[in-house]
């Protein structure tokens, strides 16, 4: 981690989710990164690959506290989540989308982590009608409530990219947004879709800039921290 009076010092990040969408590319960008000397991982099972930076910790979520010792890092990325397909009881949904990010958010900042990087939903509120919005809107709360010198929220709209599993509706969704995209402007440009890869070097990016105690950043403001 940073010392007190080592502002040179390069960086620990510890990442949850890892192994999705998106957090498998931002742990590519975060071990590729100079700003990094150390990248930890909670997952369930062992990665395919190693790098001298990367520290995996196998653990299952709902044991976190176990791990807290070996949870120290500078920033903390997370990027959990799941799907109502892969989850469709709304209790054990809730407990992936909700209960896990805010436990690993709360873990790492009792541990000194000094900024949080989270990954939701556009359109997230905690007062929303919609289970699968007010699920991320209260998980954005509860992150937020941690008090974390910094905060930095991305709301991603349709995510794109390649999944291991056969969605065929996803994909015609992915293919009719390549094609509305350039029709969402203004503030609806918030609901373009994005591929899972850039939400991911946003992440990063972001991580390398100044910003204020708490940032959301929809498709405008990632793609700005793209051409950076």
């Amino acid at each position: 981690m940073i010392t007190s009076g080592d502002s040179s010092a390069l960086k620990t990040a510890l990442v949850f989710g890892a192994t999705g969408l998106i957090g498998a590319q931002l742990l590519r960008g975060l071990l590729d990164s100079a700003d990094y000397a150390r990248v930890i991982v909670v997952v369930r099972r062992p990665l395919t690959f190693s790098d001298p930076k990367l520290t995996v910790l196998i653990g299952d979520l709902d044991r976190l506290p176990a791990l807290a010792a070996q949870l120290k890092a500078d920033e903390v990325f997370i990027a959990l989540g799941t799907t109502r397909k892969q989850t469709p009881d709304e209790a054990a949904y809730y407990k992936i989308d909700h209960d896990y990010p805010v436990a690993a958010a709360r873990i790492a900042r009792e541990a000194g982590a000094k900024a949080v990087f989270l990954v939701t939903a556009v359109g997230a509120d905690a007062a929303s009608r919609s289970f699968y919005l007010r699920t991320k809107g209260e998980a954005e709360r509860d992150i937020i409530a941690l008090g974390f010198p910094r905060t930095a929220i991305f709301r991603p709209s349709m995510l794109m990219g390649e999944r291991a599993e056969h969605r065929p509706v996803e994909r015609l969704f992915i293919a009719l947004a390549h094609i509305v995209n350039p029709l969402l402007r203004g503030t609806a440009d918030r609901y373009r879709g994005i591929d899972a890869g850039d939400v991911a070097r946003a992440m990063v990016a972001a991580a390398r800039t100044d910003a204020p105690k708490l940032q959301i950043y929809h498709w405008r403001e990632m793609m700005a921290l793209l051409r950076r």
